[in-house]
């Protein structure tokens, strides 16, 4: 059930599951004890509905039973905007315990009714196609990996794993209500629509995701404002990219102005606060900054090839530059 890819990933480091006792991260508990993976829980009870008090003494049994640590947090969020704010509160705490404790690997639960919700969704925004394809099986965060082993799986084959073993789990009926955004699109167009279409829709994705690494942008992520892109035919769509998550905007103007530097193989400054550095097979992107620069720093910068104009927030920051030297020194 689990691709040797993720199992891979999951043999390299620690593992934590993000668990809620429903079908979905109840079957991924088993289909992974079943495939030697070792992993702990974490589990949000956001106190809105009588059952998930059991659910949360259910996962703690579950837990002891296995001898598997568990990490609970409990929450009370206000009516408004209530999935957005469970999800943020969800991941935040799911966050803090991998960053805490060590875990790299986050082992989500989704499966493919859920992939083809967001990708509805989506369509739904006027979405592009890094949203619209938002969910991988290994997605590379800042300090942990995110792992979905269930995207090839519909919910229905994971409740008949579950019911064919008689194994516990918990129906969240608010789900089947169909009040809230995500459970009205499942209620009432994915789950119809993959139960007449599943096979084309599951061959589409798969046609659709082998064009798509072919047309995002390469983008290797450091942290939260260093980006490395793949100087390709992709680049400045992935200079964008980047620039957005710095809260920078680009112009059309700029685009093209970035395009030309490249071109001519020179770094650039973009709205004067995004320092593109050009080298060669690859650009880094940072935050633009001047600074007064050691000789010691100058000169380990320079024999590591790393693009001036980004040294300088580099240095202001404190970044241990041989970790992403690796792309420039070549």
């Amino acid at each position: 059930m689990i691709s040797q890819n993720v199992l891979d990933r999951l043999s390299a480091g620690a593992n934590l599951l993000a668990f809620s006792h429903g079908i979905d991260s109840t079957a991924l508990f088993y289909i992974l004890e079943e495939a030697g993976v070792k992993f702990d829980l974490a589990i949000v009870d956001h106190n809105v509905r009588e059952q998930s008090k059991f659910e949360v003494e259910s996962a703690k049994e579950l837990a002891s039973k296995f001898d598997k640590k568990i990490y609970i947090k409990s929450v009370n969020l206000g009516k408004s905007n209530f999935e957005k704010n469970a999800r943020e509160a969800r991941y935040e705490f799911f966050g803090e315990i991998c960053q805490k404790f060590g875990y790299e690997n986050l082992i989500l639960a989704h499966q493919f009714d859920d992939k083809f919700e967001w990708f509805l969704m989506q369509l739904g925004k006027g979405a592009g196609l890094k949203e619209l394809f938002g969910m991988s099986e290994l997605e590379k965060r800042e300090r942990f990996w995110l792992v979905r082993p269930l995207l090839n799986l519909r919910k229905k084959e994971l409740q008949n794993y579950l019911d064919e073993r008689g194994l516990r789990y918990f129906v969240d009926e608010t789900n089947l209500e169909g009040k809230l955004k995500r459970s009205f699109v499942r209620l009432n167009f994915s789950e119809p629509f993959l139960d007449e279409y599943f096979g084309g829709v599951k061959k589409s994705f798969e046609f659709l995701e082998a064009d798509r690494q072919n047309l995002l942008p390469n983008i290797t992520k450091i942290d939260d404002e260093i980006f490395i892109i793949k100087n390709d035919s992709n680049v400045v769509r992935g200079v964008d990219m980047a620039a957005k998550e710095l809260n920078v905007l680009l112009s059309k103007a700029q685009k093209d102005e970035l395009s030309t530097n490249l071109a001519k193989q020179t770094s650039v400054v973009l709205s004067g606060k995004i320092a593109v550095g050009y080298a060669n097979e690859f650009v880094l992107v940072t935050p633009f900054c001047k600074a007064v620069m050691s000789k010691k720093f100058k000169e380990k910068a320079r024999i590591l090839k790393l693009p001036a104009i980004n040294r300088g927030y580099l240095f202001a920051n404190g970044v241990q530059i041989e970790n992403i030297s690796k792309f420039f020194s070549k």
